[in-house]
């Protein structure tokens, strides 16, 4: 093998990238693929559109912290942060609920929209601060989060057990709104928005799903491309070399363990001690061909499928045709709560003056694609009522339509091998999967362990912690370099030196 690395990651989410920077900061030689993914946004003739919607909603999160404060990054990237405030409104046919961090001016908003559940909005929200208190201290604890073995099982188990209402599955947080009350809906709704779980929610996960968007909401200049080129920065500072646009074909295995990874145009395979992928355990399987489990191993694993995807529609709009007040962040609720949009306001590189990027978001099943950009296009409008006057473009990467220039005074279409040229693709992209498993595990929070029936091959994706969405990523993330970094006594022993100092200081 001509190279050689101590760990390819393969992918480039929150989590993949997390677990690269920490190995790479223990001084493991670290390798990055970006396995295909694409940035967050594209161009047309240099004006900015995306294909996906990001809210770093992890960054309240203990994970998250963590990972900053091993990178001696905290206040580096809270100077790359800007608190939104408002946090987010909801609007809803004939009503408009903004959520600002100021609990008093909060207050004053549900006495004007929802005064009839002033007391149970109190009690929802005095809860809510419980147990996410209570899961920020047991999420801060050094343990494998994502574990396959039976002690990492028990350890686990024993700090998850110790949280309110996780070992209560059919407790519900809303349960004493009224079953069709508007408020109820607002909750769900930005729960629905900001996991990796297709199915219900346990009572945990809701809390610590709404909790990290109205427990203090930041935002970074430049979105999801901002994060992913400040973990890549870490990687390479120590050390890591970084291939965004390469990929494995497959994986090298010997005796039921990594060795390395093929990857086009190489004569040779690049060697790999392990990997990492934000893929499902079945995707990284599929790569290793040369590795056969045994039945009884594969029947032990959970089923994960996509079972609802995220469909995105941008617009590049005058930002005269966008109410001032407005927040970055909002959810649409149409009577039809299957429908609701969530709505972003940005000013991605290459935005001109005055002008705004809208991001609007809906999750679907297996609907027609070209029906759903016109359905989430007139929610858009419905909501904001003057919108439509001011397009300049409209496009959605997923359904394979041209996209809608309106420069001209009236909409052409522009085909989509034109929009090649600034990133865009010529056909449908996929949409990011929301997922199904069967069965779950730890209280219906975790799927997929970050331990692979390969030796050596962990996953930190989706797929581990769905229900907690970014952050069941990052505890993924810790957990695998964990695992990774306890093989080596000497990195290990400099790993707990370090946070000793660390905490010392």
């Amino acid at each position: 093998m001509a190279k050689h690395y101590d760990v390819a990651v393969l992918g480039t989410s929150i989590g993949a990238l997390a677990c690269a920077a920490l190995l790479a900061r223990r001084s493991w030689r670290v390798l990055v693929l970006g396995q295909g993914d694409k940035p967050a946004v594209y161009t047309h003739q240099g004006l900015p559109l995306a294909r996906r919607s990001f809210t770093l909603l992890a960054a309240a999160s203990p994970a998250f912290g963590r990972v900053l404060v091993e990178l001696a990054q905290s206040q580096t990237f809270r100077r790359r942060t800007q608190e939104l405030d408002p946090m987010l409104h909801a609007l809803l046919p004939g009503r408009r609920l903004e959520l600002p961090p100021d609990t008093t001016l909060f207050s004053r908003e549900i006495d004007r929209e929802f005064p009839e559940v002033r007391r149970i909005v109190d009690e929802l929200y005095a809860e809510l601060g419980r147990v996410n208190a209570a899961a920020d201290a047991t999420f801060e604890r050094d343990v494998n989060w994502s574990p396959a073995g039976f002690w990492e099982r028990r350890e686990t188990g024993a700090a998850l057990s110790a949280l309110p209402r996780v070992d209560q599955p059919a407790f519900d947080l809303l349960g004493e709104f009224p079953r069709s009350h508007p408020f109820r809906e607002i909750v769900q709704v930005t729960a629905r928005f900001a996991t990796d779980l297709a199915g219900s929610l346990p009572p945990l996960a809701l809390a610590r799903l709404h909790g990290a968007w109205t427990r203090g909401l930041v935002s970074l200049a430049r979105g999801e491309d901002e994060l992913v080129d400040f973990f890549l920065d870490r990687v390479r500072a120590h050390g890591g070399e970084v291939l965004t646009h390469g990929r494995a074909d497959s994986i090298v295995t010997r005796s039921g363990k990594v060795t390395g990874v093929v990857t086009p145009g190489e004569d040779s395979p690049t060697g790999a001690q392990f990997i990492v992928t934000d893929r499902t355990t079945r995707e990284l399987l599929d790569l290793a061909a040369s590795f056969s489990p045994s039945r009884r191993t594969v029947d032990a694993m959970p089923t994960v499928v996509a079972a609802r995807w995220r469909f995105v529609v941008s617009m590049l709009v005058r930002s005269a045709g966008v109410p001032r007040a407005l927040a970055r962040e909002s959810f649409l609720l149409p009577e039809d709560s299957d429908h609701a949009v969530h709505l972003q306001r940005t000013t991605p590189t290459g935005c001109p003056k005055d002008h705004e990027l809208l991001v609007a978001e809906t999750l679907v099943h297996d609907d027609d694609p070209p029906q759903i950009r016109a359905r989430t296009v007139t929610t858009v409008e419905r909501f904001l009522p003057f919108v439509e006057r001011h397009y300049l473009l409209v496009d959605s990467p997923h359904d394979g339509l041209p996209a809608w220039d309106y420069r001209s005074g009236k909409r052409e279409s522009v085909d989509r091998a034109l929009l090649q040229a600034g990133g865009g693709s010529l056909h449908a992209e996929p949409m990011v999967p929301l997922l199904a498993v069967e069965p779950t595990a730890q209280w219906g929070l975790s799927a997929e362990p970050c331990e692979t029936p390969l030796r050596g091959a962990f996953v930190v994706g989706k797929s581990a912690f769905p229900a907690l969405g970014q952050e069941g990523q990052l505890l993924a993330a810790w957990s695998a370099a964990r695992v990774i970094t306890r093989t080596d006594r000497r990195k290990e022993k400099m790993r707990r030196e370090m946070w000793s100092k660390i905490q010392l200081g």
